[in-house]
């Protein structure tokens, strides 16, 4: 499948599922030296693949990237397995980690995927100075982290991988959840 159309399907399915809202999250995926990545302010809903936007893995982001084109950039360049990158904004993972502890999935594929997810504490204020390398430095031992009242980034091998990782989070934060409204943990 050509990489932008993918890109455009897989940022719809966020949106469709409900880790992200019409206009949150991006997405990009590497293709060699460049990555393809949503412009900025997308919208889920009407975004074309011809909308999505190249820029290098070394160089200026090119104008119009969405404001976290920085931070998928430090990924590529950190981690050379990396080629793909999902930002969402998954509810569940988001609420339970407010209070900036790191979140442990009580399921059993949360703990075989990712047995902890770190955290981040950036200050909003902060966000697009700060957040790059932070995230960056964290992706480069773990799967996905999440920065505190944000949202949830992840990377993978491939574009389907880094969607898995993203859902599966999203699915253990939301089992934790419930369990919780249970009274069970």
């Amino acid at each position: 499948m050509p990489i932008r159309k993918a890109l455009r399907d897989y940022y719809g399915w966020l949106r469709q599922h409900g880790c992200n809202d019409s206009h949150s999250g991006n997405i990009s995926a590497r293709d060699d030296e460049v990555f393809w990545i949503t412009p900025t302010g997308a919208c889920a809903d009407t975004l074309q693949a011809e909308d999505f936007i190249a820029c290098p893995v070394w160089g200026e982001i090119t104008a119009g990237a969405s404001g976290d084109a920085r931070l998928h950039q430090a990924i590529y360049r950190r981690n050379g397995k990396a080629w793909a990158v999902v930002h969402s904004h998954c509810p569940h993972a988001v609420a339970l980690t407010l209070g900036g502890d790191d979140f442990v999935p009580p399921d059993f594929e949360g703990q075989l995927y990712f047995p902890r997810v770190p955290v981040l504490e950036v200050p909003y204020e902060e966000y697009f100075e700060r957040a790059a390398e932070q995230v960056a430095e964290m992706l480069l031992a773990h799967r996905v982290c999440i920065v505190r009242g944000h949202g949830v980034y992840a990377w993978g091998e491939s574009l389907d991988q880094a969607y898995k990782w993203t859902c599966s989070l999203e699915l253990s934060a939301k089992t934790a959840f419930i369990a919780r409204q249970a009274g069970v943990i």
